[in-house]
């Protein structure tokens, strides 16, 4: 008969205070801890701004392969030779607090917030593409295609306006309103209708 898993990491004769030691015992100093997220943080918000927009964008499954391997990469950097309980807590403590902090200042400075989000990139504009800001963004042509398709438009003549954005969004502004505007407009139109003739028959009724 096989002893239960928690009985073989744990054996009954061994004390609650070794148990409680192993779980929140700290191999590192709190200020390693603390320091560890806060630089992994700084290094990364550098580095997706040298490398652009496009990574947040997740255009193609290998932008998404990059950020999911990121995070792995930097993973033991953040925590180092800790397992703990505690050094969990701690390292989230150290990224909230850094994350707090640089939204506040980019909140309270706009020059700041520039320089480190950068600005967006005007991709279309009046239905013509510009070439030097698809190659600066490392964007191709079926993929920018594929972004205006998702926003209800056909052809790149139809964009009035399209832009890549900091945070990695596109603005896509048409130069009549997209297939779902005008299904959006017209399910409003009869809605409103709709609202129009239950106030009608309520005033009939009350009368």
């Amino acid at each position: 008969m096989k002893a239960p898993q928690n009985e073989l990491l744990y054996p009954s004769f061994m004390p609650h205070s070794v148990i409680l030691n192993h779980m929140f015992q700290l191999p590192l100093p709190i200020l390693e801890k603390l320091l560890r997220p806060v630089i992994v943080y700084l290094v990364l918000v550098v580095l997706l701004r040298i490398f652009g927009k496009r990574e947040l964008a997740q255009l193609n499954p290998f932008d998404l392969v990059v950020l999911l391997s990121l995070s792995n990469t930097v993973q033991n950097a953040i925590i180092g030779d800790d397992n703990s309980v505690s050094g969990g807590v701690i390292g989230a403590i150290g990224l909230l607090g850094i994350n707090w902090l640089v939204v506040r200042i980019l909140f309270r400075s706009r020059r700041m917030t520039r320089a480190l989000e950068g600005r967006s990139t005007v991709l279309i504009h009046n239905g013509q593409l510009d070439l030097k800001a698809l190659h600066g963004e490392s964007l191709t042509r079926d993929e920018l295609l594929d972004v205006i398709h998702r926003n209800g438009f056909d052809h790149f003549e139809q964009v009035h306006r399209c832009e890549l954005e900091p945070n990695g969004t596109f603005y896509v502004e048409g130069k009549e309103p997209s297939l779902a505007d005008k299904r959006h407009t017209e399910l409003m139109e009869i809605i409103t209708g709709l609202k129009a003739e239950v106030a009608a028959l309520r005033t009939r009724n009350e009368l």
